[in-house]
């Protein structure tokens, strides 16, 4: 049975392109968290300002149940999940779901974000969203990768460390 794979970070990480291509190579379906968005959410993030908790509630709801019925059939979500809460939330709708992080520094991710003009949420919210995010921790399922190098050896490297993490976790 394949978990669904939430690829995490903050805006401008590389979720959307990262999760496309893990999709790809696992062959299960993809999503981008970004399609689920209301348009007040849209326009709210356009404008500038950044969601709060009762703006994000509905938006991980649908993302969860996407994820419900992908359990145990794989499929690869795109979405920031930068709080705790919010990844429970997604494990209420699918308790096996495993994440990606994608990490870097500001200077990093800032330079990515800058490379893609015309994105509904601006380069002036990346502030909020290293402010808000929570990493993964220790009892959460998931793996922390480095986005400062190109996609395939990101892949790469989520697979190899997935699969050394399954084969330690069935020899326990």
């Amino acid at each position: 049975m394949a978990s669904p794979i939430v690829v995490m970070g903050v805006s401008g990480s590389g979720k959307s392109t990262v999760g496309a291509a893990l999709a790809q190579r696992l062959r299960v379906p993809f999503a981008d968290a970004d399609d689920f968005h209301s348009q007040a959410n849209i326009a709210k993030m356009t404008a500038g300002e950044p969601l709060n908790d009762d703006d994000r509630h509905p938006w991980l709801e649908a993302i969860g149940e996407w994820l419900a019925q992908h359990c145990g059939d794989g499929g690869v979500m795109s979405c920031s999940a930068l709080r705790r809460k919010y990844r429970d939330q997604l494990r209420r709708h699918c308790p096996g779901v495993e994440f990606m992080h994608l990490s870097g520094t500001p200077d990093v991710i800032g330079k990515r974000q800058a490379s893609r003009p015309g994105h509904f949420m601006p380069a002036s919210l990346l502030a909020s969203q290293f402010a808000t995010l929570e990493p993964l921790e220790p009892d959460e399922g998931g793996i922390v990768i480095d986005v400062d190098q190109n996609i395939d050896s990101i892949i790469d490297n989520y697979v190899a460390l997935s699969a050394t993490r399954t084969t330690q976790q069935e020899n326990r």
